[in-house]
Formats: structure tokens, C-alpha cells, sequence
């Protein structure tokens, strides 16, 4: 800009100063009149000449000044542009930093949601094959019942008639004797043929009911249909009841029926639960449903399971057990569970080894707010497990991870079901309530040593895992000593 104004600067100071000096010039130089003329003359035309180049030069200096003011805007456009443009792009890495965040997060999702849908289907096909093998069960068990009463009843009707001929030939035998008697007396009357006693008329015991013929059953020759073996326990038991004769303390009731005084309602004694129990241990309490509320044991399996007896003191008041124990590998999340959760039947809990393995376990008995000491055992051999209630046994089964080891290195909590190692927890889930004396031993617990537990004697030894394991206890968690279970919060 500068060099342009020293330009316009020049050029108009030439403008200006030869017009000027020519005329003064023309008039010092030019006295004859015919020499004036082509001077003039020539004098216009380089005017002219002047003027026309002044008016060039004029229009070609304000070309370049437009053109340098054009070209100025357009930097300072193209500079903002440029501004706005990484204004755009630092929006856009922003933007597409967070998107990829929001879909990280959203696959994680994903992957967990599938994961549990998958655990969810397995589930439920276990479910559906239980059902479908409890229905064909209960099918085949309900023809058997049918096929032994069937038996039952020719076996009584046989019974009845072996009887009824049975009495008759008494009857026949009782006339014979008395016609030989008479015989006897009219040969020789007022006294006795030799070797010969007068033989009264036996008469047969009077029967009770019909219900009374299966207890004469042992007198007879005639023994059980094998196919009542396969009867159900508590059928099997009640028949063999019937086929023992009756003790002294036994008596025939009406319609031929029997009581025992032992069988009887009045005085049978129910089991009220452990009663005072002392000396346990400390006591953890998990007041609400929060996924905080986990305890972490450590260090875990250090070798490989065959066998598992988890026992501990449990009290709630909800109205589903939640979990008590889970055990987690990068491998499986599920690899040892006992969880319970408010989608499944009141009281009952999972008994998982290896997902998708499971056994459903009855503990309605545990929801009454009340002290109760359980046990859960299980060992790979043949796949037995046992479970014990306040000393108890009551369920048991076997073909379950029959051959199966429990791998070390993993993940061991209370009171929460991981879905990943350390974490993934759900308060559908959680356990609320009360845990006491837990331990965990890698042999099968006989039952004296349960009933030694339940009554609050000494612990079994070897346990591998107790509360005196625990290395973090989260949430709302509280640890509370007590001398005696019943009066602890």
C-alpha cells in the first residue's frame, strides 16, 4: 500500500507540473508564427497523448488497488474459513470421541445382555427337560401305583378267598370230628375210646375289617409282588407297615384300621429349630437389596474340588432366599452358585455347578425369620448331593456333575451372584438378612458332624474357608458380634 501511494503521489505531481511548464516553454520558444503552429500542434497531440496515458494509468491503478482490496477480503476470509473449519473438526473429534464411548458402552451391554439371555435360555431348556423327565416320572410312577393297587387288590381278593375256603374246611373238619364223636360215644357209651380225647370244635378267630387282612399277609405263603419294590417310599413304607404283625401298643381302631401312638398327631413332638446356639462366631448382616453388599473371601480355591460341603447359619425375613455363595472364573461365571431370586418359586434356590447344571433345592423353612442351620453337600462320585436343615436331611439326589472337578483361581463372594469375575451383580439377586459360623470343606460332612454343627458343638475339621477368610466387606454390610445367635440383631 505504501508504494502504491508514493506512485499516485508521483504521477500526479507530473500531471500538474508539465502542463505547466509547456505552456510557458511554447510561449519562450515559439515567436514566429509559422514555427508556432505544428509546436502547438504537436504540443495538443502529446497533451492529449498525456491526458489519454493519465486516464490509462489512472483506470489500471485503480484495477490494481480493487484487485489488491479484492485479494486483502479474500485472505481474511480464507483465514476465518480456515478458523472455522478446525473449529468444525475439533467438534467433530469431540463428537465422535463420545460416540465412541456411548458404543463401547452400548456393546458391553450388549454382550452382557446376551450373556444372560443366553443363560436364560439354557436355563430355561433345563428347566423345560426337568419338567418333561419329572412329567414322564410322574407318568410312569402314577401307572406303577395303578399296576400295584391293581396287584393289591387281586392279592386281597386271593386273600379273601384262600380265607374263605380256609373256613370252610374247618367248618367240614369241625362236623367230621363231631359225627366221629357221636360214633364213638354210641359204641362205647360213658366212656372214651383209647388213646382218643374229645377234640372240641375249633372256631377261627373272629377277622377285623377288610382293612386287617394285609396284616395277617406274613402268615401266609404268599409274598410281595415284585413290582411293588418300585412303589414309591412312602407307599412302600405304609405297606410294610400293614404286612409286620401288630405290636402291643398298637389297637384296632373301627373298620379295621390301626393307631399308633406314636403316629399320632397329638403327640407327635415338631422340631422347633435350633434353640439357643452360642458361640458361633461373628455375625455378618446384609440390611437391604443394594449390589454393594458383598463380602469377598480369600484366597479362594487353591486346588481343584471333588467334594463340597458348604455350611453356615442363615436368618431372613424376605420373601426369597437371594444368594449366599458365588464362586466365579474367567472360564464360567457360574462354577459354584447358591442363589435365589424374586422370578423363582418362594424359598427355593439354585444349586449350581458348571452353568448350566443345576438342582433346585427346597428351603421354604429358612423364610420365617428365624435361626436355621444348613448344609450343602456334594461329591463327584456318582454325583451325590445331601441337604441338611436344622440336621435334617431334606433333599438328596445323585447323577448331578457326576465326575466333575471345581477348577482353583477364582472369584468367591457372599451375599451376591457375579456375572463376571468380581462384579456384575443384580439386586434381584441379593441376599438380605443374616449369615453366621459359614465354612466351606472340600470332603463330604457325615451326618454326626452336621448334627455336631446344628447343635453348636465343635467344628468339623479340615474346613478349608470360614468368615475368618474375608478380606473386604462392602456397602452396608455390618459385622456384629453376638455370644448367641437368638438374641443377636
Amino acid at each position: 500500500m505504501g508504494c502504491s501511494g508514493n506512485r499516485k503521489k508521483t504521477l500526479s505531481f507530473l500531471l500538474v507540473f508539465v502542463p505547466l511548464c509547456l505552456p510557458g516553454a511554447s510561449l519562450q520558444e515559439a515567436s514566429p508564427v509559422g514555427q508556432r503552429k505544428p509546436f502547438f500542434e504537436r504540443l495538443r497531440r502529446i497533451e492529449e497523448q498525456f491526458r489519454r496515458f493519465q486516464e490509462v494509468t489512472l483506470t489500471h491503478l485503480q484495477a490494481i488497488a480493487n484487485n489488491y482490496n479484492v485479494s486483502y477480503n479474500i485472505d481474511a476470509r480464507f483465514q476465518s474459513l480456515v478458523e472455522e473449519s478446525q473449529a468444525m473438526a475439533l467438534g467433530v473429534n469431540r463428537s465422535q470421541t463420545t460416540m465412541q464411548g456411548d458404543l463401547a458402552h452400548l456393546k458391553t451391554w450388549m454382550r452382557k445382555i446376551r450373556r444372560r439371555s443366553r443363560k436364560v435360555d439354557v436355563r430355561l431348556q433345563a428347566l423345560d427337560l426337568a419338567l418333561s423327565t419329572n412329567s414322564r416320572q410322574q407318568v410312569q410312577e402314577r401307572k406303577g401305583q395303578r399296576e400295584a393297587m391293581a396287584r393289591l387288590a387281586l392279592d386281597m381278593q386271593a386273600l379273601q378267598d384262600t380265607l374263605a375256603g380256609l373256613t370252610h374246611q374247618v367248618h367240614s373238619q369241625g362236623v367230621r370230628l363231631a359225627a366221629l364223636e357221636g360214633q364213638l360215644q354210641m359204641a362205647s357209651p360213658g366212656t372214651a375210646a383209647p388213646g382218643l380225647t374229645p377234640v372240641p370244635t375249633p372256631t377261627w378267630p373272629a377277622w377285623p375289617g377288610p382293612g386287617s387282612l394285609q396284616l395277617q399277609r406274613d402268615r401266609q405263603v404268599f409274598g410281595p409282588s415284585p413290582k411293588l419294590q418300585n412303589l414309591p417310599q412312602d407307599f412302600t413304607t405304609r405297606l410294610q407297615v400293614t404286612q409286620k404283625p401288630p405290636p402291643p401298643s398298637i389297637h384296632w381302631a373301627h373298620g379295621g384300621a390301626i393307631e399308633d401312638p406314636k403316629d399320632s398327631p397329638q403327640l407327635a413332638k415338631p422340631h422347633h429349630g435350633p434353640g439357643h446356639i452360642c458361640h458361633v462366631g461373628p455375625v455378618l448382616i446384609f440390611p437391604n437389596v443394594s449390589t454393594k453388599n458383598v463380602i469377598s473371601l480369600s484366597p479362594g480355591f487353591v486346588t481343584s474340588l471333588r467334594a463340597l460341603s458348604f455350611c453356615s447359619w442363615v436368618r431372613t425375613a424376605s420373601a426369597y432366599l437371594g444368594t449366599l455363595l458365588s464362586y466365579a472364573t474367567e472360564e464360567n461365571d457360574n462354577k459354584l452358585v447358591l442363589h435365589g431370586r424374586d422370578s423363582l418359586v418362594p424359598g427355593s434356590i439354585h444349586f449350581v455347578i458348571g452353568d448350566p447344571a443345576f438342582r433346585e433345592l427346597p428351603l421354604q423353612l429358612l423364610l420365617d425369620g428365624q435361626w436355621h442351620h444348613i448344609c450343602v453337600i456334594w461329591t463327584a462320585i456318582e454325583g451325590r448331593y445331601w441337604l441338611h436343615v436344622d440336621r435334617r436331611l431334606v433333599a438328596t439326589g445323585s447323577r448331578f456333575r457326576e465326575g466333575y472337578e471345581i477348577p482353583p483361581g477364582g472369584s468367591l463372594v457372599l451375599g451376591q451372584e457375579q456375572d463376571s469375575v468380581g462384579g456384575g451383580f443384580d439386586s434381584s439377586e441379593a441376599f438380605v438378612g443374616s449369615i453366621s459360623g459359614l465354612a466351606i470343606w472340600d470332603r463330604v460332612l457325615v451326618p454326626g458332624e452336621v448334627a455336631n454343627l446344628a447343635t453348636g458343638k465343635e467344628l468339623p475339621t479340615g474346613a478349608i474357608l470360614t468368615l475368618a477368610n474375608t478380606t473386604s466387606v462392602g456397602g452396608f454390610v455390618q459385622r456384629v458380634t453376638c455370644t448367641c445367635l437368638e438374641p443377636c440383631p
